[in-house]
């Protein structure tokens, strides 16, 4: 099975995402075949910024689970609960 066909399983989802020039979590909005869509996280805010679009040839390594990406996904969830609560 290729990594693209693996990374479709995963779209939607944040994981931790390295390509040739750089390193990021995020959510991996779409996989194509020649490109994929990346929504970028910023760990101190927990806010997304930067949409980018990636050769899928320039992928080197994708995380989906782990400790790092747990104690993110932990924090996403109280700041978007301390958001609905104010709001």
């Amino acid at each position: 099975m290729r990594m693209i066909q693996k990374l479709k399983l995963f779209e939607k989802m944040v994981i931790f995402l390295r390509w040739a020039t750089d390193a990021q979590f995020g959510k991996l909005l779409y996989v194509g075949e020649d490109f994929i869509e990346f929504l970028i996280l910023d760990p101190d805010t927990m806010e997304y910024g930067d949409k980018v679009l990636i050769n899928s040839q320039l992928i080197l390594e994708a995380m989906v689970s782990g400790i790092e990406l747990s104690r993110l996904l932990a924090e996403i969830s109280v700041k978007s609960s301390e958001d609905n609560i104010t709001n």
